[in-house]
């Protein structure tokens, strides 16, 4: 009910309300789809990135663990290969120790004073050129010793492993395959390291003559030297990187959580694939090293990879927010101005329909509603001047009539000084200022003189008197011609229509540095046309600037250019039609034609003679 009556009277007969209601339902719809679509795209985007993070930390260290898997491996082919080293290594486990010193003193007085790759200078070599080893240590399945390499001490330990006394053998019983794994506490107790921060790498050595087994490779190594190959990624590390044994034991938890425990969900793993969920509430990625029986996992928590955009998601919403508030309040502000402008058009229609016609809308803008008040202002006045020439014409013209002749001055003094002046100028024997003078003199009183018809002696002769004072003006550099029968002296024109086009002339085209300018007037008859031909041999006229006078002749509207060669044309058309009026001819440095076409007439109105 409440919506209802929200509806019938902010709505219904509102249009510009139903506009701003219309436009704001879609612009929200549409802005929070698209931040919809542009936050699920860049959250995911950010998750993968940091998946991408998650993966390139695994792949790190699996390298890391399966460079040093492979370089033990490396070690026990080394041995292999080498018979020297094969047979000396058998030796040593399968003897005291007294008995391999013995055994090598023999040999070296045999050889003749050569020594052969002794196994104790080997390995400790090995243990000098890896700083991650914690230690390196051979076990003697027949001798139940352990012969322990540090890589603080330069000199090895022997230590007694009887099986009734020691867990040691055992161990190594159940241990007999190679592998990554931790480190044995009862081995860790015997070697006096009992930091847990250690992993092992274990291989098994056989006698290369009889493949029997005689005894294990193990290498501790110092877990704190994992985070050696995650130096690239410390920072942007999400959740924990564990490294697993075969049978699930961490031997490396970046968070220190599960270091040296059982992994709760090991079973879970082999589910798992390169990136997949692990149980309720992780992202696991995982790299199974099948030789090494070691997995490298990394597992971040949905709601740490949820933080990951969470900045982002705060910052599209308030983005969203501000661009909705925009949206809807820019063009709410521009309906609401639309809306005042349209309202004060029909306030203004109201009064015209009241009678007032004096009232006019006040906006001057360019677009539609601006156009529209132009167009009704524009009706207001020509119904106005319609009324005044229906209804006031005849009061107008009296009024008119009395005032031009009040405004009527006599100019006769201006024509006596400009005698005093040319009798000076007699007087002080300046000859051609005096013909100058005496023409100019000449020219404007035929021009104020008021006369009923204007013919085309009187038009020839006005132009004459204007040529005459430019030829004083440039004396041997310029000269005229008019050429005109004596019959066609009679015939009315225009006042004013050919002397504009002479002073376009000597405004315009005369080239001051030549002493040929020349310039001729022909009048012909053809029919009912009277035509004068106006030829100069002067600067000429570029082509664009032609074209734009001959556009400028034809347009309707006034626009102050050329005022003196389109007035001429336009009283010509006015007066006699548009077969009559001005043409145009002109080419650069060759000089202008310009062509005027009167009626052939023998008398005309004064009045018409005014215009």
């Amino acid at each position: 009910m409440h919506i209802r009556y929200i509806y019938r009277n902010y709505f219904k007969n509102n249009l510009f309300m139903r506009i701003i209601l219309f436009f704001s339902v879609i612009t929200i719809v549409t802005i929070i789809t698209f931040s919809y679509l542009m936050f699920k795209v860049m959250s995911e985007s950010a998750v993968q990135r940091q998946l991408d993070i998650q993966k390139g930390a695994v792949e790190r260290v699996s390298n890391y663990f399966s460079g040093k898997y492979d370089s033990i491996q490396s070690t026990v082919r080394e041995v292999y290969r080498d018979d020297v080293l094969a047979v000396n290594m058998s030796y040593f486990l399968e003897h005291p120790y007294q008995d391999y010193v013995n055994y090598r003193l023999e040999r070296f007085y045999t050889d003749n004073g050569i020594s052969s790759s002794d196994m104790v200078t080997f390995f400790r070599g090995k243990v000098d050129d890896d700083p991650d080893i914690r230690s390196l240590m051979l076990y003697s399945v027949d001798q139940y010793q352990l012969y322990v390499f540090y890589n603080y001490m330069q000199q090895f330990k022997i230590i007694p492993t009887n099986l009734a006394r020691s867990y040691i053998p055992e161990v190594m019983y159940q241990q007999e395959g190679p592998g990554v794994g931790p480190s044995n506490i009862w081995v860790s107790r015997a070697i006096e390291t009992t930091n847990t921060s250690t992993y092992s790498v274990r291989f098994p050595v056989n006698n290369t003559l009889t493949l029997k087994n005689i005894g294990q490779l193990v290498v501790y190594y110092d877990t704190d030297k994992v985070w050696n190959s995650l130096a690239l990624y410390k920072e942007d590390l999400k959740g924990s990187i564990l490294v697993l044994s075969q049978d699930g034991s961490v031997l490396f938890d970046s968070t220190g959580f599960y270091q040296g425990k059982k992994y709760p969900y090991f079973e879970e793993l082999n589910t798992v694939y390169d990136n997949d969920e692990l149980g309720d509430d992780l992202i696991a990625t995982k790299i199974t090293h099948s030789q090494g029986g070691f997995t490298v996992l990394s597992t971040v928590p949905k709601k740490e990879l949820a933080k990951t955009y969470q900045g982002l998601r705060n910052t599209i919403l308030l983005i969203s927010s501000v661009c909705i508030l925009f949206a809807i309040l820019i063009p709410a502000l521009f309906i609401s101005n639309f809306a005042k402008r349209m309202y004060n058009i029909i306030r203004f229609t109201r009064k015209v329909r009241d009678g007032d016609f004096t009232t006019r809308i006040a906006d001057t803008r360019d677009d539609e509603l601006g156009q529209i008040s132009k167009s009704f202002n524009d009706m207001l006045e020509e119904l106005n001047e319609y009324i005044d020439r229906v209804f006031k014409a005849e009061i107008k013209q009296q009024q008119t009539e009395l005032v031009a002749l009040q405004a009527r001055i006599n100019p006769h003094f201006l024509y006596n000084t400009l005698e005093v002046i040319r009798m000076r100028a007699v007087s002080q024997g300046a000859k051609d200022v005096a013909e100058m003078i005496y023409s100019l003199s000449v020219l404007f009183k035929s021009l104020v003189q008021q006369k009923r018809v204007y013919t085309l002696k009187d038009e020839l002769e006005a132009c004459r008197l204007y040529l005459e004072l430019f030829r004083i003006r440039y004396k041997d550099r310029f000269e005229y011609e008019i050429q005109a029968a004596p019959e066609l002296y009679g015939q009315s024109v225009v006042k004013l229509s050919l002397q504009p086009i002479v002073e376009n002339y000597i405004v315009h085209g005369i080239r001051t540095d030549r002493y040929d300018n020349r310039l001729t007037i022909q009048v012909q008859e053809d029919g009912d046309i009277l035509t004068v031909v106006v030829q100069d041999n002067g600067k000429g006229i570029e082509p664009d600037q032609l074209a734009e006078i001959r556009e400028e002749l034809e347009r309707e509207e006034e626009t102050g250019r050329m005022f003196g060669l389109r007035s001429v044309h336009s009283r010509l058309r006015f007066l006699y039609g548009p077969e009559y009026g001005i043409e145009i001819e002109s080419s650069p440095e060759s000089g202008t034609i310009v062509i005027v076409r009167y009626p052939v007439r023998e008398e005309m109105e004064a009045e018409a003679q005014d215009v």
